[in-house]
């Protein structure tokens, strides 16, 4: 049974209850931009940690005794590119996703060994390579190359998947999107998102995050913007389907939500707005021969102004009559008046009033059939509920008109004998704990308070860990922190 985050043959600790996990330390790394995403190395009990503060580098801590880690140097990234965004480690190397000088320009894997951090190997990859991962049997390394256009939209890179056979001297093949052009009529009607300005379809995709099948030859890949997944046949290095998202219905009382930050406080409704998954991170579990993709279901926007935005608040825009006959209520900034939608989509009938709104994420995390794309489960507002239900501040009031919670990470693990999902939530400075045992039916265990922004979630097995127990490593890019938690 494969996991997300660890190598699906590490035996997990029988003894272990994920409910007891606590934290046990917390290392400041730096300013805003420190502490993203961090990966461990069990050969040398390194914890490495992507860094872009001004100056764009990994840090390292020794996790030697995880209860006080060490600060163990840094990688100098500059010499490399414009700044590193991923890291994973296999074998004793490290691999790091690093972007162009320029970020619309290529960018490069750069490899390095754990033991002295000596540079073994660099790999041109696609346009800002954004996440980066090694299959389990470390014979391939994959990137995700979002390929974000610039600042004045005026240079728009495709957006591709890059490759690299490991043990064939780091060749490496890039695939983009181009031969699914055809398909976009049909994927629109599924609920698949192209709408960059003067875009094709390959420069529209933008992959965003990678995970692995336990056998090391599939890979998904969140086409986040795009409200999609894409799969990918690792050996034969091609990209073989995309599955869309759809919509989620906030007019259910299931998925309601709040939509205000001026409403007076904090108040769960139901309102005709549908929300687009958008996921960021993305993990998988095999079980009874069916893959489960869990995703973070964050939203994001393409937002570069003033020479390009789709977001718009309701209150900015025409409301058909028929389809919001009470529309002059719902534009209040008590109602839905404040809350983000997209001018990409929605005027159904080309007549220029918007017939459907559709909002940034969908404050859920979900569960999908990995071979088909169809939708098994979503937290539905239950993220949302425990937070508010916490107390302490754990949901942020302000962040109501804008994708509440903000689920942004997943990982998976096994702790004691059940699949654990460790969901992270940008906007609550909290990671959610769920036993998925049944992936199709995750259930609630507890909330753990992180530093702020949680951006990285990184789960070490008992049978790597230092201290013999299961870790969650979480790192905050807001105030620049590494929290580790252990079970008691």
């Amino acid at each position: 049974m494969a996991l997300a985050s660890c190598n699906p043959h590490d035996l997990p600790n029988p003894q272990e209850d994920a409910s007891t996990f606590t934290e046990i330390s917390s290392t400041i790394i730096g300013a805003e931009g420190a502490a993203e995403i961090s990966a461990y190395d069990p050969q040398t009990k390194k914890l490495f940690v992507v860094t872009n503060t001004g100056v764009t580098k990994i840090d390292i801590l020794d996790l030697t005794n995880p209860a006080a880690p060490v600060p163990a140097g840094s990688i100098d990234i500059s010499p490399f590119g414009g700044g590193v965004n991923s890291v994973d480690v296999s074998n004793g190397k490290l691999a790091a996703a690093v972007e162009g000088f320029v970020k619309t320009d290529n960018g490069k894997v750069v490899v390095f060994k754990t033991s002295d951090l000596a540079v073994v190997k660099q790999i041109t990859v696609g346009a800002l390579p954004d996440m980066v991962k090694y299959t389990y049997d470390g014979k391939y390394i994959l990137t995700a190359n979002e390929g974000e256009p610039n600042s004045d939209y005026t240079v728009d890179p495709v957006g591709s998947i890059s490759i690299i056979r490991v043990f064939q001297d780091y060749a490496v093949t890039t695939v983009d999107f181009t031969s699914f052009a055809g398909q976009e009529a049909a994927l629109k009607l599924k609920g698949f998102r192209r709408f960059g300005p003067n875009a094709s379809f390959a420069q529209d995709v933008e992959p965003e995050y990678v995970t692995i099948s336990e056998n090391s030859r599939t890979a998904w890949v969140t086409l986040q913007e795009n409200n999609a997944i894409a799969e990918v046949n690792i050996p034969a290095r091609t990209i073989t389907k995309i599955m869309p998202l759809g919509f989620k219905d906030f007019n259910l009382q299931k998925n309601a939500i709040d939509p205000s930050d001026r409403d007076g406080g904090i108040l769960q409704n139901k309102w005709p707005v549908k929300g687009m998954y958008l996921p960021d991170a993305i993990a998988v579990v095999e079980k009874w021969g069916t893959p489960y993709l869990f995703t973070a279901n964050e939203g994001d926007s393409r937002d570069y102004p003033p020479f390009y935005s789709e977001e718009k608040r309701v209150k900015e825009i025409t409301m058909d009559a028929a389809a919001f006959p009470n529309a002059a209520v719902l534009r209040t900034d008590a109602n839905i008046g404040r809350l983000k939608i997209t001018n990409s989509m929605g005027d159904t009938d080309k007549d220029g009033d918007y017939d459907v709104l559709y909002s940034f994420g969908s404050r859920s995390f979900s569960v999908w059939n990995g071979n088909t794309g169809q939708p098994l489960f979503d937290s539905e507002n239950e993220l949302e509920d425990k937070c508010i239900a916490t107390g302490a501040g754990y949901y942020d009031d302000s962040r109501s008109d804008d994708k509440g919670v903000e689920p942004e990470g997943v990982t998976l693990g096994y702790v004691g004998n059940k699949i654990i999902a460790f969901v992270g939530m940008e906007r609550s400075n909290a990671v959610a704990i769920y036993n998925v045992n049944n992936p199709a039916q995750p259930s609630f265990i507890k909330l753990l308070p992180t530093g702020v922004g949680p951006e990285g979630l990184l789960f070490i097995p008992a049978s790597q860990s230092p201290s013999g127990k299961s870790l969650l490593v979480v790192s905050s890019e807001v105030d620049g922190t590494v929290k580790i938690y252990q079970t008691n």
